[in-house]
């Protein structure tokens, strides 16, 4: 597998080398300390632990409503596709449990930070979808997880997935872009709640062309056009994750609840 370059665009640098963002966008990111704390702690230690080799810079809008869908390999990989989507001078607004925001400092910090609390089997279940919707409006880069968790696919594929992304896209015509990842379940398995920092781990990325999402315009968003629509954002999440693995796909995704009544 050849090397991936790092990400290409033209985005204003600051004298350290990070992408600095215009006062007319600050309205999608965080405050200047928050993301100033964020980016102090998590990109030496990204540096430090982790091999990166990035792909696809260039497809990642640089301004305006972005919608970005990737596969979920560890509760690690929030934090090193943030760092690659800073480095193309967006910052990556997250969907977390509600449960982190009640933890002491962390949950203030993670409210700081942008992210978005998902309220799951309560009223509140949709209030995330609603903040979200928002913030795309208002020209903010969303990472979404489809899968809805970590896949529990056998051999790490991406399984079926939710349709809140494919709704979003499609209510506000926002371009998504598909991301692949691997190397972030070497790091911290799932299960695990201790990293495996040694040897160093390489984190492949990759992001594709937005999504052609134009054949659903219009279409009321009823749960075929909708499932129909998730199904093609997954697809070119998998067909770039089987190029960064060197390996044939599942024609079929995984799906836990027919593995569970099998």
């Amino acid at each position: 597998m050849s090397q991936p370059s790092e990400p290409t665009g033209e985005v204003e640098q600051s004298p350290s080398g990070e992408a600095r963002t215009p006062a007319s966008r600050r309205s999608s990111r965080p405050p200047r300390f928050w993301e100033f704390l964020a980016v102090l702690i998590v990109k030496p230690l990204s540096l430090l632990f982790v091999r990166r080799r990035w792909r696809g810079g260039e497809n990642i809008p640089r301004k305006g409503g972005l919608i970005i869908a990737a596969n979920h390999l560890s509760w690690s990989d929030p934090v090193l596709l943030s760092h690659y989507l800073y480095n193309t001078g967006r910052w990556p607004i997250i969907l977390a449990k509600s449960g982190i925001f009640k933890v002491p400092f962390l949950g203030h910090a993670v409210s700081q930070l942008r992210a978005i609390p998902v309220h799951r089997g309560s009223t509140e279940a949709t209030q995330s979808l609603k903040t979200a919707e928002e913030r795309l409006r208002a020209g903010g880069c969303i990472l979404f997880y489809p899968e809805g968790t970590i896949t529990r696919d056998p051999e790490m594929w991406p399984m079926a997935s939710k349709t809140g992304a494919a709704r979003l896209a499609l209510a506000t015509g926002v371009p998504v872009v598909p991301i692949a990842h691997w190397g972030a379940q070497e790091l911290l398995p799932y299960g695990e709640k201790k990293p495996r920092l040694f040897p160093r781990k390489t984190f492949h990325v990759v992001a594709g062309p937005p999504v052609d999402l134009s054949k659903y315009a219009g279409l009321p968003l009823r749960g075929s056009v909708l499932r129909e629509a998730t199904a093609d954002i997954m697809a070119a999440v998998t067909d770039l994750l089987a190029g960064i693995r060197d390996e044939k796909a599942p024609e079929v995704p995984y799906d836990p609840k027919s593995a569970a009544q099998d």
